[in-house]
């Protein structure tokens, strides 16, 4: 009985990756494989060629620890044509067969070799005809004169750098102007020219100016 790894991906941390692993437990049953690992990158993007449980996997690939490698659906594996070809081949290298469920791909022979390189280039198209969808619809609206991204905060940013520079808390400042922390210490960070170690140095610089009694408490 040949030994099969599966390995999951899934892009956020919000989603289950065992909805993939349910599945390929029962296909795997199916084609008479037994699991012997299973390789899980939770949240983790597809365009990165780097991945904890995939570059272990194929270390373990290397070491001959399984004969086959199963995922639910080939861009699980990688999201440009290069990229799973790529990784294909260091399979094919390494005698590790490779079977998508969702497409039907086993690369056992020439013919499936074939079709996962049509099928992950389709894909490739589709992503990119979705992303030029998405520039296209950006360019419009700013013609348009339509806001892109977030909105400009409505707020008086002098009088919160100011508050913040008389020594109020990265909290108090928030909660007095209703805004985020975050946003409070952006715009401390944009009045300091965009430095971050000039907006440290100015709750440094009050602490020393209080021990002074340059500030009253």
């Amino acid at each position: 009985m040949k030994r099969a790894a599966l390995y999951l991906r899934v892009s956020t941390v919000d989603q289950n990756p065992q909805t993939q692993a349910l599945d390929l437990r029962q296909f795997v049953v199916q084609r008479g494989l037994e699991i012997v690992m299973t390789y899980t990158d939770h949240g983790v993007s597809g365009t990165k060629a780097r991945r904890p449980a995939l570059d272990k996997m194929m270390e373990d690939a290397r070491r001959h620890r399984f004969d086959v490698v199963v995922v639910w659906s080939c861009d699980r594996l990688a999201r440009s044509t290069k990229h799973l070809l790529q990784v294909l081949d260091e399979l094919n290298g390494f005698g590790i067969q490779f079977l998508s469920q969702r497409e039907a791909i086993d690369t056992e022979g020439p013919l499936g070799r074939a079709i996962i390189v049509i099928v992950s280039a389709i894909a490739e198209l589709e992503r990119s005809l979705i992303v030029e969808r998405v520039r296209a619809g950006m360019r419009r609206a700013k013609l348009e004169g339509r806001q892109i991204g977030r909105a400009r905060l409505d707020i008086n940013r002098e009088q919160v750098v100011a508050d913040r520079r008389t020594g109020m808390s990265l909290t108090n400042v928030a909660k007095r102007h209703n805004i985020s922390r975050a946003s409070v210490c952006r715009l401390m960070k944009e009045a300091a020219g965009g430095s971050d170690a000039a907006v440290l140095a100015s709750g440094a610089d009050l602490v020393a100016h209080s021990a002074v009694g340059g500030y009253s408490r």
